[in-house]
């Protein structure tokens, strides 16, 4: 799940570390038992920017095969890149574990980096977002069983 939040012709990020070093990244993360994907992004988004978050919109849905660099892991991921707003940072709330800030950076900054991304879905969102792409919450379902 990743968060994807505009404001200003800026776009934000956090800068976490990886077993590659400092990377950016859109606020994401993973499912929590019991958690939809609108509930995960959201919370992913707090824990990671200090930031409520408000999902708006499917921005897309992405398959993504990585080789760790370091273990040789090879991993697919599948990412579903929500849109929203974030409210103000909450005072005295600690980001998650790596991250070490969050920034904001217009699109062309983040394109001239590539090397910092975390992955080509990083950039690969944001240019959705600036496209257009929407797509209606409405089209994501949860099983009644999840919530057992």
């Amino acid at each position: 799940m990743a968060g994807i939040v505009a404001h200003g012709g800026r776009y934000l990020l956090v800068e976490e570390h990886t077993v590659d070093g400092l990377r950016l990244n859109n606020p994401a993360g993973h499912l929590d038992p019991g958690e939809d994907i609108v509930q995960a992004v959201a919370r992913e988004v707090l824990e990671e920017t200090a930031c409520p978050f408000t999902p708006e919109a499917l921005v897309g849905v992405y398959l993504a095969r990585f080789q760790h660099t370091r273990s040789g892991e090879d991993v697919t991921y599948l990412r579903f890149a929500l849109c929203g707003t974030v409210g103000e940072a909450i005072a005295g709330r600690a980001l998650d574990e790596p991250i070490v800030r969050t920034l904001w950076m217009t699109p062309d900054e983040l394109r001239a980096c590539p090397e910092r991304h975390r992955s080509p879905l990083v950039l690969r969102s944001i240019e959705d977002h600036l496209a257009g792409r929407r797509a209606p919450l409405s089209l994501l379902h949860a099983d009644a069983s999840l919530y057992l």
